[in-house]
């Protein structure tokens, strides 16, 4: 399954992050995940939430440029090697990874749910599905 992902870019200074959460509160819509990467000059900030299209135009109310990818989440054995053997299966099936962040709300029992980027989630589902790695739902990994 294939989640939507919410990709923000904000200039690298002081209380730029706030503003987007600020606006997502007040519209009461809660972060399920997310990860930020910056360079010298710019940030960018990844969300997944229940509800992207409503979370994109609230940010875009506010005056912020948002935009929707998809994204693949993968379940992974929470031990020494768990990502590695995950890693062997997507280089072997020849996919490209632009990024990947933990879904840390999802870590339980033994297991953890890996945010990837393919550059072709369609293809990346195949050939996941074909070496036997699970791909859990929104559903599965707002289980508690």
């Amino acid at each position: 399954m294939k989640l939507q992902q919410l990709s923000l870019f904000m200039e690298n200074k002081p209380g730029a992050l706030r503003a987007p959460c600020d606006a997502l509160a007040a519209a009461g819509i809660d972060l399920l995940t997310m990860s930020l990467a910056d360079t010298a000059q710019f940030g960018i900030l990844r969300l997944i939430v229940r509800d992207p299209e409503r979370a994109k135009k609230v940010l875009e109310a506010a005056g912020m440029v948002a935009r929707v990818t998809e994204v693949v989440p993968i379940e992974v054995e929470n031990k020494p090697g768990g990502l590695a053997s995950v890693l062997d299966s997507i280089e072997d099936a020849g996919l490209g990874v632009a990024y990947m962040y933990d879904f840390g709300a999802a870590s339980r029992g033994g297991k953890a749910a890996i945010v990837f980027r393919f550059e072709d989630p369609d293809a990346a589902l195949t050939a996941l599905k074909a070496a036997g790695i699970r791909v859990p739902s929104m559903e599965e990994l707002l289980a508690k």
